[in-house]
């Protein structure tokens, strides 16, 4: 059995789809196929289960996945230690971000640990559903850490690093009839229609759980994926929003309020699985996001 049998295994068992294990892994999808195969047969059994929808694991790819994983992790760890006595590190960092992550300067971070670890690649990706999708790639160990927005306790299996956070304030079109004020209770704003994230962002996740202890309904009129057009949104009149201090400045059109009866305070952290050591690489990249946010 060769490393590279396992982790073409692994990401099929992660992609659930030949096609996309081979782009992530950067070959064409015969190789994939084959060298899957060519695993089952030394194992003398199935692990996955093909059809032309899906690919499933079947009850031996299931007992596999977990040490395969295992397997590929102490190999890393192996590389990154002979790596760093030969002074550099080596190897690819899979790194979840948000759409919006301007509570961190992200390139001027990414620019400086390129700086220090040339032989690292660095990949970066976002998810559809904001933080709750990052957090499920960590768990899948699609991604080894991520900028992730999470209010509350974190969920199992995680590990949070804090980094840094911004009060979301009100924002209203000039002209709205709560603009000539400084601030506002939240319960003044249960009827009116909200411009927000889809559910599974931070930001939403801030927002509804604000409303919720407040035993409040509200309605979300427009869902938006890029948090730094929220303001956009609210100037043409398609509703209020509820939005980071961090992207408002003097926009124009707007007027920004507190609310100053809730909590809404919109958090930002590096996160990682909590089963598994960081390899080096993801170490470095903590040390450096701590040491800028410091």
């Amino acid at each position: 059995m060769e490393l590279r049998q396992l982790e073409y295994f692994v990401a099929v068992a992660e992609e659930k789809n030949f096609t996309r294990a081979a782009a992530r892994l950067h070959i064409v999808q015969s190789a994939v196929s084959a060298t899957i195969k060519a695993l089952e047969r030394e194992l003398g059994a199935p692990l996955l289960d093909r059809n032309s929808k899906r690919v499933l694991l079947t009850d031996a790819g299931a007992a596999l996945l977990p040490r395969a994983r295992a397997t590929l992790d102490a190999a890393r760890e192996a590389a990154d230690a002979v790596a760093e006595v030969h002074g550099g590190l080596r190897g690819t960092l899979r790194l979840g971000t948000l759409t919006s992550v301007r509570l961190i300067d992200l390139p001027a971070l990414l620019g400086e640990f390129h700086r220090r670890h040339p032989g690292v690649l660095l990949q970066t990706s976002a998810a559809q559903s904001g933080s709750q999708g990052l957090v499920d790639a960590l768990l899948d160990r699609r991604l080894d850490l991520a900028f992730v927005s999470l209010p509350g306790p974190p969920p199992a299996g995680l590990t949070l690093i804090d980094l840094a956070s911004s009060v979301l304030d009100l924002v209203v079109p000039v002209g709205h009839p709560l603009a000539e004020r400084d601030s506002v209770p939240l319960a003044e704003l249960a009827g009116l229609d909200f411009v927000d994230s889809p559910a599974g962002y931070g930001n939403r996740a801030v927002v509804d759980r604000a409303f919720a202890a407040a035993s409040l309904a509200r309605r979300v009129a427009v869902e938006i994926t890029d948090i730094g057009t929220g303001v956009d949104f609210v100037r043409n009149g398609l509703g209020v929003a509820l939005l980071p201090r961090f992207i408002l400045g003097d926009a124009p059109g707007v007027v920004t309020l507190t609310v100053d009866d809730a909590d809404l305070e919109w958090p930002l952290s590096l996160a990682a699985a909590a089963d598994r050591r960081p390899g080096a690489a993801a170490r470095a990249m903590v040390a450096l996001a701590r040491e800028q946010v410091a």
